[in-house]
């Protein structure tokens, strides 16, 4: 087999299946109180990835989002936990790429989607839409690593 006709056969280094909401959950607490209060509520985030192999190279990618706002009495204003997920098969790609591409590249790649939902939930709730930063996925990664006790190598 030639080359040309090999490169043709094989598989996209990932293909992405599905995206999903998987679990959504909003909590106002005092409302309608807290949709009245002015000032600025203390803001809380945090993202993590979870990944879950489905069967051979296909692995359900979850970015899990919580995030909270409190009063400056630290009463609870709104909370909010997203779990977004996709479905993705890894092609030919070598072992080492494995977890970059799950832990780097797949939530990269659902990140919009989960920041949308955040801010739109946000806003149907009656706040301004939390506009969650872009995450250096990457970053992550490499802290990950290192918490972990392995070698990050230079890229």
């Amino acid at each position: 087999m030639s080359d040309t006709q090999n490169a043709d056969t094989q598989l996209p280094p990932l293909t992405v299946h599905a995206q999903y909401v998987k679990d959504l959950s909003f909590e106002n607490p005092r409302s309608p109180h807290s949709l009245m209060e002015q000032g600025q509520p203390q803001l809380g985030l945090n993202v993590l990835v979870k990944t879950r192999q489905l069967e051979g190279s296909t692995y359900e990618v979850a970015l899990v989002v919580e995030a909270d706002a409190k009063t400056e009495k630290g009463e609870v204003v709104f909370v909010l936990e997203l779990v977004y997920g996709g479905v993705f098969t890894l092609g030919e790609i070598p072992q080492e790429a494995v977890g970059p591409m799950l832990l780097i590249e797949c939530p990269r790649l659902l990140f919009p989607f989960a920041r949308a939902v955040v801010a739109n939930t946000t806003r149907e709730a009656g706040f301004p839409p939390l506009q969650i930063a872009p995450v250096d996925f990457a970053a992550l990664y490499r802290q990950q690593l290192e918490q972990a006790g392995q070698q990050v190598g230079t890229a």
